[in-house]
């Protein structure tokens, strides 16, 4: 039976070597930092990875929207499993450490931990040792480090204090890193929209001029339009500003001939 370790809201008390302390230097610089998600969640790997010297380190963060447990970074390149590899709360060892707000740390035959869950994409699913830590913000879990070794590996509680600390002060960049994101998605969507409304506005006052000169309905405008700007390979609401100003060159040259 592997040896397993919880631990909930007592963590082995943490003294820090002059190395871990230059590494705490470095967790209150990137705090600091404005930093990208992705640039956030590089350097969560990088830090884990040095205190533990594991063979294998994943990050999942929680679906804010769907509750779901989603792969978000990994030491290793799993490049189609990221953002699409999920668990349920409790699914896994990695769920479980998300629902309970609890360390886990297996030492050997990881894989034979009743909460286990393989997944065959996942070749750190067969290493031997796995630690599994919370990453948190303002007290609510927002994901899970995971951290593999490839032979049997007793977790120090100085190694699993460090990791749990790095869980605790990079959820707090990852939330920031989150929002920014949300906020950029949420800028592109809005100016989007109002792209596609000035478009719709464009495409349907020349409409208006194309029925009007040449007595079509609003589906044959329309129609034309479409097929013209797939002809000429131009955006429709291209075809639709040159519509809009010849009309208005000619209606000048209507009301002063002079001019025209």
């Amino acid at each position: 039976m592997p040896r397993s370790r919880r631990l909930g809201a007592v963590i082995p008390e943490f003294n820090p070597s002059p190395k871990q302390v230059e590494m705490l230097h470095r967790i209150s610089s990137l705090i600091a930092s404005d930093l990208s998600m992705d640039e956030v969640l590089g350097e969560v790997l990088g830090l884990t990875v040095s205190a533990t010297l594991c063979d294998a380190c994943l990050v999942y963060l929680v679906d804010q929207g769907t509750g779901e447990i989603v792969l978000r970074a990994s030491q290793l390149p799993h490049a189609s499993e990221l953002g699409v590899l999920r668990l349920q709360a409790g699914e896994g060892v990695t769920g479980w450490v998300a629902e309970h707000k609890s360390v886990v740390a297996l030492s050997s035959n990881a894989g034979k931990d009743a909460r286990f869950k393989q997944f065959p994409a996942l070749i750190e699913d067969t290493y031997e040792a796995f630690l599994s830590v919370p990453l948190s913000s303002a007290g609510e879990t927002i994901g899970v480090i995971n951290v593999h070794h490839r032979k049997p590996h007793e977790y120090s509680a100085e190694e699993i204090s460090l990791v749990t600390f790095v869980g605790e002060q990079m959820g707090g960049a990852i939330s920031r890193a989150s929002l920014a994101d949300e906020n950029i998605r949420l800028q592109e969507e809005t100016a989007e929209l109002k792209r596609e409304l000035e478009t719709r506005k464009v495409v349907e006052r020349a409409k208006g001029i194309l029925q009007r000169n040449h007595g079509l309905t609003e589906e044959e405008a329309y129609l034309r339009l479409r097929n013209e700007s797939r002809r000429m390979r131009r955006p429709m609401k291209e075809l639709a500003d040159a519509i809009i100003l010849a009309e208005e060159l000619n209606r000048k040259r209507t009301v002063d001939p002079v001019a025209g």
